[in-house]
């Protein structure tokens, strides 16, 4: 059974079950939905807690089993949390977690509750994770789209009694806050927990988030190739500043952007052979936001266009690399800009923001 995050809290009120598996790369909303879990289940009774974390090939999985099993002579009900950070359990493991899970059936004393990073579709698909699945209650955790940022932010105020202003101030005061906490939840969490303590409950101007509201964004290459692909050239000239403020390797930004061109070259090369745009998608391991973002992409870019990107970026991994080449800066860091702001253009797709 599958669950979303926001169903959760709905969910834990007609009652808990015996099995639960978070999973998801947003740290604050899988702390969130456990600590959920755990008030209910300390609610009905389950008053003891252990956890076991599976690090490395040579976990030994038996302990988990026999916890599982068994009763301390202090509690009738306990709670067995399981963290496998990797997301891979091994052989072992995958035996042993669908032994858990068929276990999980019916059983009222014991409460299993598996914490995974973010699964990608073929992990998902092996015997251990349909287990978990089939057997009890699948919550994937996905973090907020940047379009639902401000919004989120807003309810989050809005439960520590506090709204910004209304009209146009309160947006930009919304707008302003997601800029800076971009990509960090986390940091979202505390600088909001922050304007609790410094102003008490009721409107908030812009001036006073803008004083309040550290620069926390959590910059990242593979955020910035969503935002390429998306055309936001503002927001791509402000996270190349944060990359490169934070010391992030110019290698690593060009392999990003490069990679992104030549997947592009690949599906539409695999298109004009006549395969249909899903298959293409699906053999070049493309899914998620960047499989929409590249459905609406590759009909307006013409071969032409792909050869020039696949020629630009060339030409920066070389600069990347201390080389010099005529008609291109030699500062890797605006070479970079120059290449992301191109491909941004021919995607079509271009606006400020």
């Amino acid at each position: 059974m599958q669950l979303g995050a926001h169903q959760l809290d709905q969910h834990l009120q007609r009652g808990l079950k015996s099995l639960y598996t978070l999973h998801g790369d947003e740290p604050l909303l899988q702390q969130e939905a456990a600590d959920a879990i755990r008030q209910t289940a300390r609610a009905q009774g389950f008053t003891e807690r252990t956890t076991h974390v599976v690090s490395g090939a040579h976990f030994d999985w038996s302990e988990v089993q026999a916890a599982a099993g068994s009763l301390s002579l202090f509690a009738d009900k306990q709670m067995l949390e399981i963290r496998i950070p990797s997301g891979k359990p091994g052989k072992e493991g995958s035996a042993a977690i669908q032994q858990l899970a068929d276990s999980a059936q019916g059983n009222d004393s014991t409460l299993l509750v598996f914490l995974l990073p973010r699964l990608d579709k073929t992990t998902k698909m092996g015997a251990w994770f349909m287990a978990l699945e089939n057997n009890g209650v699948s919550i994937p955790v996905e973090p907020i789209d940047r379009k639902a940022l401000p919004q989120w932010i807003a309810q989050r105020l809005q439960s520590q009694g506090q709204r910004v202003v209304a009209g146009v101030e309160g947006q930009q005061a919304l707008q302003f806050f997601s800029d800076r906490v971009e990509g960090n939840l986390l940091a979202a969490h505390q600088e909001i927990q922050k304007l609790a303590l410094l102003h008490p409950p009721g409107e908030l101007s812009l001036a006073q988030v803008e004083s309040a509201v550290l620069n926390v964004a959590r910059y990242d290459v593979f955020k910035l190739s969503e935002a390429v692909l998306g055309g936001h050239l503002l927001r791509v000239q402000r996270m190349l500043d944060g990359l490169q403020a934070e010391g992030e390797a110019e290698v690593l930004v060009h392999w990003a952007l490069a990679e992104d061109i030549r997947a592009l070259k690949r599906v539409k090369d695999a298109m004009d052979a006549g395969k249909p745009l899903p298959m293409a998608l699906r053999d070049n391991r493309i899914w998620g936001p960047k499989e929409r973002l590249f459905e609406r992409i590759l009909p307006k870019l013409s071969p032409r266009t792909l050869s020039d990107l696949l020629q630009a970026a060339h030409q920066v991994d070389g600069i990347v690399k201390g080389l010099k080449l005529p008609g291109w800066p030699a500062d890797p860091w605006v070479a970079l800009h120059r290449l992301a702001t191109q491909l941004s253009r021919a995607c079509g797709l271009s606006h400020v923001g």
